[in-house]
């Protein structure tokens, strides 16, 4: 997998004055070199990339450098805004795949790959779940409450499928009805081996693929498309956001 996040370490003059002869020496790639640190919020994968620990939340970024906070239940559109990565906050729902993009660039980061991604929710021992290889019941944010049913459904009853529209799907209330979207890190079970937490339910996690694609299912769904960190959705383009699709961010 070729990671360019991180600068190539300089050689020591031996070594490459003698792979510059042509000894057969390996020269050293980008995904190869060690992380120096990672900046906060974010933790180190295997020394070659660095990824945000958290779910994104989102400032608005004003001009002459100032921000100012962006409500995690409203769309982004029209506004620059930058991703933050920090525990205890409602993450960013209602985010397009193309707006993560800019989000990630305006805080010095870009979407992470679906090979990045994917492992840094599998851990050091690949399973199949952050925490191991079979669910666990409240481990992760991935038995909530159908909030979408609650106000678009008729006393109890699912909602009817002319009720899914843009603008119901984008409703700011949906992530805010108790038992629906969680602060991050607010399961602490729900954390890989890297450090890394809520890569299972909570919100949907867009990735880098201009597709469109998004991963980990979110608080109702971590099993229609693929189970636990296998949960994936390609069926969606770049501009689309609705209440459960978030990101984070890779460097």
């Amino acid at each position: 997998m070729r990671i360019a996040s991180l600068p190539r370490r300089p050689l020591p003059w031996t070594v490459a004055a003698l792979a510059l002869v042509g000894l057969g020496l390996p020269s050293i790639q980008p995904a190869a070199a060690k992380a120096k640190g990672c900046p906060k919020g974010m933790v180190e994968v295997q020394g070659r990339y660095c990824i945000d620990a958290y779910e994104a939340s989102t400032v608005e970024v004003l001009p002459k450098g100032k921000t100012r906070a962006h409500s995690p239940f409203a769309p982004v559109a029209g506004k620059k805004v930058k991703a933050i990565s920090k525990k205890g906050v409602k993450p960013q729902g209602y985010i397009s795949r193309d707006q993560a993009e800019e989000a990630c660039q305006n805080a010095g980061k870009r979407l992470c790959s679906d090979e990045e991604w994917l492992l840094a929710c599998k851990g050091k021992r690949p399973t199949t779940f952050p925490y191991g290889g079979d669910r666990k019941a409240g481990y992760c944010n991935d038995g909530g409450v159908s909030s979408f049913n609650h106000y678009y459904g008729e006393e109890g009853t699912e909602a009817p499928l002319a009720s899914y529209t843009w603008a119901n799907m984008n409703d700011g209330r949906l992530n805010q009805l108790k038992g629906t979207l969680a602060n991050t890190g607010a399961h602490k079970k729900c954390k890989s081996s890297y450090g890394v937490y809520d890569m299972v339910g909570n919100l949907h996690e867009w990735t880098a693929k201009k597709s469109g694609t998004f991963r980990g299912g979110y608080y109702l769904d971590t099993t229609l498309n693929g189970d636990g960190c296998d949960y994936k959705t390609t069926a969606h383009a770049p501009h689309y956001h609705d209440y459960s699709t978030g990101f984070r961010c890779c460097k």
